[in-house]
């Protein structure tokens, strides 16, 4: 038969006496009601001022099986000096029933008879009075901490015991209470440090756990992003490739923009690098559905504007809204690493540089837009001569809208290039060329880019 709950209500402490939390049923005294009371003098306490109404008091559940569930505690102040308020409960079901948000604490009985089964609401343990057992088990009375630290996962929780029993109580604490009190030390000032302790360390528990979560997460998110970049296939091709990638999202490794490179088994060399406008998580993610798209379709035979406006529809199905859109440059180098088809979707052109001879940058003539403005758009591809030896860089917009100095001047492509040539007279190349282009741009900003950055550079030496 169950326990029936008896109406409850919290009754604030008069003015210069004691706290008392009364319900419906008879009053009656506890073992813990009396040790508590024995403990403490009986003095009037001074009159507390009242509580200024921004100041949100703590409540202190206390969990035990009294059927009258007339505790009786000396008033408890917090730091402040207001009264911590107080609830009682006798069984789990009413614990529940009273653990509101409001609730800071919750103070356990562990000595009390059959704590684990009364407080479940179920019938006491047959024979355990007639043998005098007077405690429940050890596994009992932690089975019933273990109830409640399911019930309140984000609360403080204090055991209460006896001196005799320090070894359980210990192993409250490594079970998941945040502090034990003995019966017999027991007083007013003692209980109320102890609910403050307690209420603190939970706060700083839950802090390091999200902490750690949160590493955690950070970490799955790292390996993550990391997996998503692209392995360039180049096997059997006499190019060289590095590739510089910064995302503008701060702790990301992942942002809007994407590239990639392939050889097709005809011996051509395809790359390509893109910007999803914007650089969310979202941005990412579409980026990476473009790079995979891109890969598929390229190394199933698709090139210039069919590939092109492959992908514009691959975008519109998977863009999250209609106002975005990516621009793309894709560059189709032949076998004989001497001529290249060039297609831009509202891209930058490429930058070339030869030996001997300044970078510049590819034509741009009669590009067409962006993938995800105009239905039925068409994108011709434009055919340029390499030469024997060379170097192409492809980048996004990210790298030349960085500011120069305090002022709105950006460096734009002309700025770009120049920082290259001067990269490039002082001999570097590879992936020190592009390092020493990107930091130079960052500092040119007086810090970090806010866009996402990818560079990708292709070189071939003839002979």
């Amino acid at each position: 038969m169950s326990v029936p709950v008896p109406r409850q209500r919290d009754t604030p402490a008069p003015e210069g006496g004691q706290a008392v939390l009364h319900t419906a049923a008879p009053p009656a005294a506890t073992a813990t009601a009396t040790a508590v009371a024995q403990a403490t003098p009986q003095a009037t306490p001074p009159a507390t001022p009242p509580v200024a109404p921004h100041t949100i008091p703590l409540t202190l559940l206390v969990i035990e099986d009294d059927p009258a569930g007339g505790l009786t505690v000396p008033e408890i102040l917090d730091a402040d000096g207001h009264r911590i308020r107080l609830r009682t409960a006798r069984n789990l079901t009413e614990a529940e029933r009273l653990l509101t948000p409001d609730v800071h604490c919750i103070l356990l009985d562990l000595s009390l008879p059959d704590a684990s089964a009364r407080m479940a609401g179920a019938p006491a343990v047959p024979g355990a009075a007639a043998a005098g057992a007077g405690t429940a088990t050890a596994v009992d009375q932690l089975s019933a901490l273990r109830q409640v630290l399911r019930i309140a996962p984000r609360h403080a929780v204090l055991v209460l015991t006896g001196e005799d029993d320090a070894e359980r109580a210990a192993e409250a604490v490594r079970v998941g209470a945040q502090d034990f009190l003995f019966r017999d030390e027991l007083d007013g000032r003692l209980l109320s440090r102890a609910i403050r302790y307690a209420v603190e360390r939970k706060r700083a528990d839950i802090a390091q756990y999200k902490l750690a979560e949160s590493k955690l997460r950070a970490q799955e998110n790292a390996r993550l992003e990391r997996g998503l970049l692209p392995t360039p296939l180049l096997e059997g091709s006499d190019l060289r490739f590095a590739a510089r990638y910064r995302p503008g999202r701060s702790r990301a490794l992942l942002g809007g923009d994407f590239y990639d490179t392939v050889r097709t088994p005809d011996g051509t060399v395809h790359a390509m690098i893109g910007d999803v406008c914007g650089h969310g998580p979202d941005e990412a993610a579409l980026g990476v559905e473009l790079r995979i798209a891109w890969r598929a379709l390229t190394l199933a035979g698709l090139c210039g504007d069919d590939l092109l406006a492959t992908l514009q529809e691959v975008l519109e199905v998977e863009r999250p809204h209609e106002e975005i859109f990516a621009t793309l440059c894709t560059v189709d180098i032949a076998p004989d690493g001497r001529r290249a088809g060039l297609c831009l979707a509202g891209h930058p052109a490429p930058l070339i540089s030869r030996p001997g001879r300044s970078a510049r940058l590819l034509p741009y003539e009669n590009s067409g837009p962006a993938l995800g403005l105009l239905p039925k758009a068409r994108w011709p591809r434009r055919q340029v001569e390499l030469g024997g030896t060379w170097s192409l860089m492809l980048y996004t917009d990210g790298l030349i809208e960085g500011r120069i100095g305090e002022g709105k001047e950006r460096l734009g492509q002309d700025g770009m290039v120049d920082m290259i040539n001067r990269h490039l007279e002082r001999g570097l190349s590879g992936e020190g060329l592009l390092e020493a282009s990107v930091t130079e741009a960052r500092r040119l900003n007086g810090g970090e880019l806010t866009d996402d950055v990818a560079v990708v550079l292709l070189s071939r030496a003839e002979g």
